[in-house]
Formats: structure tokens, C-alpha cells, sequence
């Protein structure tokens, strides 16, 4: 394991977030501010608990979801896609890296940057809303896990795209709506029957279930069910981008 050239590119995305401060942390962070303010404050007050749960504390994992899934996405198609545009790629690709020491780098690079910018958000709840973690363990799994995952998914993204107009597409186009959709705001079990059914088919759904539980053990699914989906997630994720190194898909031409 080339542990110095893991380093490498590990510290050089990340002094490229710490550059751009406003952009990468405060930003998301001011827009989850946002988030607390329409949906907590001003909404959430007309809005009776759910599931016993005071409406305000009850989206701070749903918004905390919302901001990790995107900016784990944002990071890591940027930070690969960068290198591609410029051609240094070509530079990465002939160093004694394997595929899996540059996937680390940059992946665990963005993983990172979305767990501060997570942390942050839930710190910054704390003055909005009173709220308790119930299992702190799990909670920072599937925090982990989901900003790993996204990540991963992100280089991907930031592999497949042929130009800056296409690292925003999938976002814009299926990650949001599906986060929307995934009960971020509401719990899938105040919908009718047959849209819960529906709901089901969003793998969202099951993450922020789960997230939502170790705060309040208040799920839409059970725990083991959001356990499998993500890891079920990230061996598919990890499985896609061996095949893109074996292959050299959009990298080699």
C-alpha cells in the first residue's frame, strides 16, 4: 500500500477545501440555516409532533441527509473530474498508484469534507431546536457510512461526465428528488398505503430511516433493513469504479 501517495492526494484535495472556506463549508452550512428557519421555525411551529417527536427536531436528520448526500456527491465528481479536464490525470494514472490507493485519496478526501460539514449542521441545530441522540454509535455509522458511499458514487460521476454541465445532472435531476421524496421532511407513514409501498423503492428512504432512528428510535424501516441497503450500496459503488479502472472507461480515452 502506497500510503505516502494516499497522503499525497489526500492533502491536496483538502487544502483545496480550506482555500475556498466560504464555498465548500460555509455555504451548505448557511443553507441548512435556511432549511431551520422555513421548515423548523416558521413551519414547524403550525405542525404537531410526529411519532412524539417536536416537528423542528424531527427533520435535523433529514436535513443533515439532505446536505451529506450533496456535497459527498459535489466533492468527490469534482475532485476526479478536475484532474481528467486538466489532463494531470494522465500524471496519477502512470504513478505507482493502484486503483483502489487513488480511490482512497479522493474518496476519503470527500468522505471527510462531508462529515465536517455534517458535524457542523448538527451542532448548529443545537441552537434552533432542543433534540437528543439515542444511539450515538449508529448515528455516526450511518454518517460515515452514507458520506463513504456518496462519495463513491460522486467519483463515478466524476468519471462518467464529459463535461461541468453533467457533474450537476444526476444531482439536480435524481439525487435531490429522491432525498426530497425519502421522508427528509415527513415520515413515509403519514402517506397513504399504496404511496408507502412506493416509497419503498427509494433507496433514500432507507437512510434517512435510519439516521432518524438513532436519534429517536423512530423508523420508517427497520435498522437492519437501512444496515444492508447502505453497505449493499457501497460494494456496488466500489464494484463499478474496479470495473472502470480495469477497463479504463473514460480514463484511458
Amino acid at each position: 500500500m502506497n500510503y505516502w501517495g494516499i497522503w499525497a492526494i489526500y492533502r491536496h484535495e483538502m487544502e483545496r477545501t480550506f482555500r475556498t472556506v466560504g464555498q465548500s463549508i460555509a455555504s451548505p452550512v448557511i443553507s441548512t440555516v435556511l432549511y431551520f428557519i422555513v421548515f423548523g421555525t416558521a413551519i414547524g411551529s403550525r405542525i404537531s409532533d410526529v411519532d412524539g417527536v417536536q416537528y423542528g427536531a424531527f427533520i435535523i436528520p433529514g436535513l443533515i441527509m439532505l446536505t451529506i448526500l450533496g456535497q459527498s456527491i459535489s466533492n468527490a465528481s469534482f475532485g476526479i473530474y478536475f484532474p481528467r479536464f486538466t489532463g494531470t490525470i494522465y500524471e496519477i494514472l502512470s504513478a505507482p498508484l493502484s486503483f483502489v490507493e487513488i480511490c482512497i485519496g479522493y474518496v476519503g478526501a470527500a468522505a471527510t469534507k462531508s462529515l465536517m460539514i455534517g458535524l457542523i449542521v448538527l451542532i448548529t441545530a443545537n441552537f434552533f431546536v432542543t433534540f437528543y441522540i439515542q444511539h450515538p454509535f449508529w448515528m455516526m455509522f450511518f454518517l460515515i457510512m452514507t458520506c463513504v458511499t456518496f462519495s463513491l458514487l460522486g467519483f463515478i460521476i466524476g468519471i462518467w461526465a464529459d463535461g461541468f454541465e453533467k457533474l450537476q445532472l444526476i444531482p439536480l435531476l435524481i439525487i435531490n428528488p429522491l432525498t426530497f421524496l425519502g421522508g427528509s421532511f415527513y415520515s413515509i407513514n403519514m402517506l397513504p398505503g399504496i404511496w408507502q409501498k412506493i416509497s419503498l423503492l427509494n433507496p433514500v428512504v432507507y437512510l434517512v430511516s435510519g439516521f432518524r432512528w438513532s436519534f429517536y428510535e423512530n423508523s420508517d424501516v427497520s435498522i437492519t433493513t437501512s444496515v444492508v441497503m447502505i453497505t449493499v450500496f457501497m460494494f456496488l459503488c466500489l464494484a463499478i469504479i474496479a470495473w472502470i479502472f480495469k477497463t479504463g472507461f473514460r480514463l484511458k480515452n
